[in-house]
């Protein structure tokens, strides 16, 4: 394998697998920005796409004034492009990680870049709950707290694996996006360092890499979702 790369992709044994450059140092720094952004992305989704569905004609909370709160945030956000958004939050980037350059200060944007796509995911999967299940845990006298955990998120877990399985390989593409105006990763790797010096070898190096990258977290998301599928059961 290390013959054929030296013979035919030589610009990608160059690049090496440590350093600043290195193809392992790219791995790291997009499976680091795509496990922070998830995480604090799909909190804020969960969060926002649950307030959604309580608060919404007919939830168990409704309160047309949250509704409007929670649902024109999420619609104001999802509307910006995510390359625009990279420029309209610069300065809060700069206040929350003091510089707007690179993988930590990418996890900003990125969150704020994925969480209203969650939140939408979110509250399309939760409105799908049974709501004669909903009544049912009401009658007998089920908390706030048992109908949102026992209820809405025990109902709707199979098909949240899912709708996260779909955010987080969107993510992995806005990753590549946010690695291509210098936050590194793979996209930056593919942009800098194979399109923009025309080395077609590096960039489908990179892109064969994302490519893998997805295919887990479908494989994973997939199986998870078939096991947790309480129908399947």
């Amino acid at each position: 394998m290390i013959n054929f790369l030296n013979k035919f992709m030589p610009t990608v044994v160059q690049l090496g697998w440590t350093g600043d450059l290195g193809w392992g140092t790219s791995i790291v720094q997009t499976l680091y920005m795509t496990f922070w952004s998830a995480l604090f992305g799909c909190i804020l989704g969960l969060l926002f796409g649950i307030g959604i569905v309580l608060t919404d004609t007919g939830g168990i909370k409704e309160n047309r004034f949250w509704f409007n709160v929670f649902d024109k945030i999420v619609s104001f956000f999802r509307a910006i492009p995510f390359i625009i958004l990279l420029a309209f939050i610069a300065p809060v980037t700069q206040i929350i990680v003091k510089t707007q350059i690179g993988t930590t200060a990418a996890l900003v944007p990125l969150s704020l870049g994925v969480f209203p796509f969650y939140a939408r995911q979110v509250q399309v999967a939760l409105t799908g709950v049974d709501k004669g299940k909903i009544e049912a845990a009401q009658s007998v006298g089920a908390t706030f707290t048992d109908l949102i955990f026992d209820v809405y998120l025990t109902e709707a877990r199979s098909e949240l694996v899912r709708v996260t399985t779909v955010t987080l390989i969107s993510l992995i593409g806005l990753t590549a996006m946010a690695g291509a105006i210098g936050a590194g990763g793979l996209g930056n790797t593919a942009i800098a360092y194979g399109y923009q010096r025309s080395d077609t070898a590096v960039t489908l190096v990179a892109t064969f890499l994302v490519l893998i990258f997805v295919l887990v977290v479908q494989l994973v998301g997939d199986y998870l979702a078939k096991v947790l599928d309480h129908r399947a059961s």
